[in-house]
């Protein structure tokens, strides 16, 4: 990473910020953004309404020129997140340019396999978004983030914030090696699981897709959701190399969830960090799987055999009628 300082950071700086009280946070914020806001540049608060009041009250008669985002909704899920970034910084600075932001994730609420997915994504971010010229400071509120979170954060950002002083994190992983050693194989599919096995073929698995999406209750949108899911994760394995694949579904509370398993036939190892970028003007290899994970709650790979995908999409289920 290379400075320039007459514009500031060139290319893509990744920061944390660990902060236990109001006064911690402003200290960190305030600088970065009132040293952006000098600088011409664009600069997003992505964290909470009480974090966004708090820097507006402190920024004063320059608050204006601040860009804000309610981070609960500024990207639900990973996937989403990366969009939001790579839009905020095309809309903000269409011609390029620095743009800053003050990203803090979302961790109450989340589950184990939620919160080791936003974890991933955070060391992904690294390699993601290398190429936008950009400094990302990711604040995380100790008073309320679990200690896990805490710890994957000093693994997951090269350097972190302490008012205006930056340090580097001494624990920091490599993105690929910390995708690596946090992955755990994932448990088999349940015994009762419907399967169609090989030879499948794209308009067999649509046909079996259409009928285990009836078979949950699934209708309208989510039934074509569960069918171009199914197509397009066969689709993209497929043009990894892969000769067919092994499809088992089945249901839990809330979810459907699809494990494609490759057969043998050369296919190339599907990257910890593919399909988070959403497609640009020209054809992209990993199109196809963003499409599933926008379409889906989750979905992860395993570098098994030809490649495994395990998608889970989430069932509104039946409705509850209240009556008066």
């Amino acid at each position: 990473m290379s400075t320039d300082r007459a514009r500031g950071p060139v290319g893509f700086v990744h920061q944390a910020c660990l902060y236990e009280d109001d006064d911690e946070f402003l200290a960190m914020a305030v600088p970065f953004a009132q040293e952006g806001l000098a600088r011409g540049e664009p600069v997003l608060a992505a964290t909470t309404p009480a974090n966004i009041q708090l820097l507006k009250d402190a920024l004063g008669e320059t608050a204006h020129a601040l860009d804000t985002a309610d981070t609960s909704y500024f990207g639900r899920r990973p996937v989403d997140r990366v969009s939001a970034f790579l839009r905020y910084a095309e809309r903000a600075r269409p011609a390029g340019g620095t743009v800053r932001m003050i990203a803090e994730p979302v961790w109450a609420g989340k589950c184990a396999r939620q919160r080791a997915e936003w974890k991933r994504m955070e060391s992904g971010l690294n390699v993601l978004l290398a190429r936008m010229d950009a400094r990302m400071i990711c604040p995380y509120d100790t008073r309320t983030v679990p200690a896990d979170v805490v710890e994957a954060a000093w693994a997951t950002h090269p350097g972190h914030v302490v008012g205006d002083l930056v340090l580097p994190c001494g624990t920091y992983t490599e993105p690929a090696a910390y995708a690596a050693a946090a992955e755990r194989p994932l448990p088999p599919p349940p015994a009762g699981a419907a399967l169609l096995a090989p030879p499948t073929g794209l308009a067999a698995l649509r046909r079996f897709a259409r009928v285990r999406a009836e078979t949950a209750g699934l209708a309208g949108q989510e039934a074509a959701s569960a069918e171009t899911a199914a197509n397009e994760a066969l689709t993209w394995l497929l043009s990894l190399g892969a000769a067919d694949a092994e499809i088992r579904v089945w249901e839990e509370p809330g979810a459907l969830l699809w494990d494609l398993l490759a057969t043998e036939g050369g296919a190339a190892a599907p990257g910890p960090f593919a399909g988070y970028v959403p497609p640009g003007p020209a054809a992209g290899p990993d199109d196809g799987l963003w499409l599933v994970r926008s379409l889906c709650e989750s979905v992860e790979l395993r570098a098994e055999a030809g490649g495994r995908l395990r998608l889970r999409l989430r069932c509104s289920g039946p409705r509850t009628l209240l009556w008066p």
